[in-house]
This record gives structure tokens, C-alpha cells and sequence, in this order.
């Protein structure tokens, strides 16, 4: 009995056994968002513009005007009721580009309209886990992320409904795994250009995973343009990681070394791609004549700029009252989460889909991240080094949180924080591994060894007890997680449950 278990316990520390978890928790993660996903079969929300608009687009190249009432006929498979005159639509055509592989694989039905955001949605569990691996040195919190994404309403709901804002997520998260990868090889060639100049270091051009965020980060933004957010703060932090780069590897101007010398060389490398990606996502509506706008210019990229300063009007003046409208700020609490779908049986069963996040792990979340800025300003004061990867997701929730905060007056909803939610899963962990860890024991200079003894007792002994509230937080979450799938899959479920579900007076009124 004994050598079994040894024997488990080491092989549970080996590769494989991520890997296998890993699998197990993608598949699971796959089933959830694929089985049942052609009901409802009514377009849900916002499905009644991008996915129509995904219709005409692989058909026109461009979106095209749709006739009065055109879903009824659309949902049972009648595809023709659109113009080619081009309609004015409020984001930029990637997501419906990628919704419309689907409608072209399957055809106009539910499976088509979502079969890609759900690929997509799947995509991004593996994702983060790639994340939390590299950024806590740990496959099994890795794991742990990918489960706490694999099991999380919001993250089920957004796979399983044709919006934009997965696709949005997924291509900012890799932008940001791009990022990552980027610091593994520049740290190293600054080192080593260090020796040559020790007043400024050297300029890195050598930087393909660079590159590599900004075309991906150009493809969020041509998705949505909430994706230049994330390209403007992780341009910003490029330049803040070089400086530390540069001061670690001991250059004498680290700050002006990084803003004039290496700061153009990195807008370059990583913005450029985004430009000509951005672009690429226009192309349908560049090499055609019937998009909104078109004409405006007998060039057209000016043309492309005429209908971009429409757009941009538009989203200025967008203020319109919503039942399920939620400023930024009730996002914190989540006050009035999006009601996707509900539909009810004659004996009070209730199946409902919700962009509701887990609310115990966006709880823990929110003060996981709150737990790593202290923790960041803690170590500044005191002149500590501060772990990059506690970084990470401050960054993250910086580029996709901290921006609506500055629009409060803006129609917004809570199914845009499925782009927050992957950063908010790395705070947790992150935090989890840090608090985990031992504390720098407390000794006087002239401690005895009995002192000693004594002090680093307690702080294993104090380290012990976190590491037991981690794992029963940890526990919580994940059960929470699975108390709430319903309300991300849709599932019927009787009326008392629904409404045990109800943890605030304020939801889905």
C-alpha cells in the first residue's frame, strides 16, 4: 500500500501528469461548451447583429443591410434577406469574419453561429494555463487555472453565444503569452550587450515574440477596438521591463537608455504588426466597392479613415438605457450581470444563461489582485525586488478593466469582462503561490541559535496554516464554479434550486 501511494505521489510530479490533467481538463472543458450548443435556436442578444452580420460578410465581404424583422426567417435557415448596400456596424469585422468560418463549415443553424466562438472559448483554458505555468513555475497551478477558466460560467456562457468578446480575450491573452515569451530572450541579449555599452546597452531588433504580441493584439483590436487598450498598456510595460532589464544588467542611464534608445525600437516591432494586421482584418471590406462608407474615397485607406471617424462618433455618443446595463464600476460586486436566455417549463423548472462570472472566484479574484498591489507597493517602499510575475496580472486588469472606468456614462454590459476574467484567474494563483510561500524570518543580529530555531519554526509553522486556507479557498472556489455551471450551459434546473443560485436581490430581475 505504502509503495503505491509513493509511487502515485512521484509520478504525479512528473510531466506527464500535467499533461494528462491538462488534457482531461480541456476535454472537460470542451464538453461543456459544445454539447447542447445549438439551443436555444433563437439568436440570442447580440447574436442578432454579428451573426447576421458574419452572414453577409463571407458572402459580400463586407456587411450588408438586412430587411424589417429579418430573424424569424433567418432562424429557420433562410439566409437572403440582406441587401448588398452596406450597413454601418459598430466594430471592426475580425470576430465576424471568424463566426462566419463556422456558418460556412455548418451552414445558417445555431451549431454554425457558435460553433467558433466556442472553439475559441475552448482554446483559451489551455491558454492560461500556459500562462500560469510559466508565470508561477508551477504545472499544477497552471492546472489549477485552467480548471477555475474550464468551469466558469462567464467563460461557458461567452463560448456558447456568437458575441465578439471571446475572441477579443483570446487574442489579448496571447498576446500577452507572446509578451512573456519575449522577456525569456531580451533579458538575456541586454545582458550580454551590457559588456559592450555600459552607458545606454544595446538596442534589441531581435525580438520575434514581440512582433508576434503586436500582430496578435492587432487582430484583438480588429475585433473590437477595446483591444488597443491592451496594446497601449502593454506597449507602456515593454518599456518599464527594459528599463528594469537595463538596471538589473547594471547600464548607467537605464531610464533614458530605455524611452529614446530601446523605446522606438519596441513601437516598432510591436506596433507596426499590429497596424498591418488590423488592416488584414479589413480586407474584405478594402478590395470590395459595396462596404458602408466606400465610397466616400476613390482611396481606400482614406476612405477606411472616413468610416473609422464615423465609428468613433458613434461609440461616443453610446448612452442608451439597457435593462441589463452595467457600468464598470458595479463589475467589482457584479450587481447586474447580462441575461443571455431563460426559459421555463410548466412545473417551475428554470434554465437560464448568464454572463456571471463564478462569484466566489471573482470575489477572491478581485481581492487577489487588490492582495498583489500591496504586496508590489510593499516591496517598492521598502526598496525589495518585486516578482515580475505578481506584475502580470495588475497589467492585465489594467488593460482590460481599468479603461471602462473612465467611460461611466457609456452603455456597457458584464459580458465584457470575459477579456478581465483570464487575469483575475492568475491573480489567484499568484497569489495562492505566494502566500504558500515562507516569510523572511525576524532576528535580532545577536540571535541565539535557540532564537533561530524558534523563528524559523514559526514561520514554517505560519506558512503551514496559509497553505491549508489556500487549498480550502482553492476547494471553495472550484465548488462554487461547479454549483453554478447551470448558469452557464443553460441547463434546466428546478425552481428552488434557480432560485438558491439568486446570491443577490439584484440579479436577473
Amino acid at each position: 500500500m505504502i509503495e503505491r501511494l509513493t509511487s502515485r505521489r512521484a509520478w504525479l510530479a512528473t510531466p506527464q501528469a500535467i499533461w494528462v490533467s491538462l488534457a482531461v481538463v480541456t476535454v472537460a472543458a470542451a464538453l461543456l461548451r459544445f454539447v447542447g450548443l445549438s439551443g436555444p435556436h433563437t439568436l440570442l442578444f447580440d447574436e442578432t447583429y454579428y451573426v447576421k452580420d458574419a452572414w453577409s460578410l463571407i458572402h459580400l465581404g463586407y456587411e450588408g443591410t438586412w430587411g424589417d424583422d429579418p430573424n424569424p426567417a433567418f432562424e429557420a435557415g433562410d439566409g437572403s434577406g440582406y441587401s448588398d448596400t452596406g450597413s454601418f456596424v459598430a466594430h471592426p469585422p475580425l470576430g465576424k469574419w471568424i463566426i462566419g468560418l463556422g456558418l460556412a463549415l455548418f451552414g445558417n443553424n445555431p451549431f454554425g453561429w457558435r460553433v467558433m466562438t466556442a472553439v475559441v472559448g475552448t482554446a483559451l483554458v489551455p491558454l492560461v494555463f500556459a500562462i500560469a505555468k510559466k508565470i508561477t513555475t508551477s504545472g499544477w497551478l497552471g492546472i489549477m487555472a485552467a480548471l477555475l477558466l474550464a468551469i466558469d460560467p462567464l467563460a461557458i456562457s461567452m463560448s456558447r453565444v456568437a458575441l465578439l468578446d471571446t475572441h477579443l480575450a483570446f487574442f489579448i491573452l496571447l498576446g500577452a503569452w507572446f509578451a512573456l515569451l519575449d522577456r525569456d530572450g531580451t533579458v538575456r541579449r541586454i545582458r550580454e550587450g551590457a559588456e559592450a555599452n555600459r552607458l545606454a546597452g544595446p538596442v534589441v531588433w531581435r525580438r520575434p515574440w514581440l512582433i508576434a504580441a503586436g500582430l496578435a493584439l492587432g487582430f484583438a483590436s480588429g475585433v473590437k477596438w477595446s483591444g488597443l487598450y491592451a496594446l497601449a498598456i502593454l506597449g507602456l510595460a515593454v518599456v518599464a521591463a527594459d528599463y528594469v532589464d537595463r538596471r538589473r544588467a547594471g547600464i548607467a542611464r537605464p531610464i533614458e537608455a530605455a524611452i529614446s534608445r530601446q523605446g522606438p525600437a519596441s513601437f516598432v516591432l510591436l506596433v507596426f504588426p499590429a497596424i498591418l494586421t488590423y488592416l488584414v482584418s479589413w480586407a474584405g471590406w478594402l478590395v470590395t466597392s459595396g462596404g458602408y462608407d466606400r465610397g466616400s474615397s476613390s482611396n481606400p485607406f482614406v476612405a477606411l479613415w472616413n468610416y473609422h471617424r464615423s465609428v468613433l462618433k458613434f461609440h461616443e455618443g453610446v448612452t442608451s438605457t439597457h435593462t441589463y446595463a452595467s457600468p464598470a464600476i458595479e463589475w467589482i460586486p457584479m450587481l447586474n450581470p447580462t441575461l443571455m436566455s431563460r426559459e421555463s417549463t410548466d412545473d417551475g423548472s428554470v434554465g437560464l444563461m448568464a454572463a456571471l462570472p463564478n462569484p466566489l472566484l471573482w470575489w477572491v479574484g478581485v481581492a487577489a489582485v487588490a492582495y498583489l498591489v500591496v504586496r508590489v507597493a510593499l516591496a517598492y517602499a521598502r526598496r525589495k525586488r518585486v516578482h515580475g510575475s505578481d506584475l502580470i496580472p495588475m497589467i492585465g486588469v489594467l488593460g482590460t478593466y481599468a479603461p471602462w472606468l473612465l467611460l461611466p456614462d457609456r452603455t456597457m454590459f458584464t459580458f465584457y469582462a470575459i477579456t478581465i476574467l483570464p487575469f483575475v484567474i492568475l491573480a489567484v494563483v499568484i497569489a495562492a503561490k505566494r502566500l504558500a510561500e515562507p516569510t523572511d524570518p525576524v532576528l535580532l543580529p545577536d540571535a541565539t541559535r535557540t532564537e533561530i530555531r524558534h523563528e524559523r519554526d514559526r514561520v514554517e509553522a505560519a506558512a503551514g496554516t496559509r497553505r491549508v486556507a489556500v487549498l480550502v479557498t482553492l476547494a471553495a472556489v472550484t465548488a462554487v464554479g461547479l454549483f453554478f455551471l447551470p448558469f452557464g450551459t443553460g441547463w434546466m434546473e428546478p425552481e428552488a434550486l434557480y432560485k438558491a443560485h439568486l446570491w443577490l436581490p439584484s440579479w436577473f430581475l
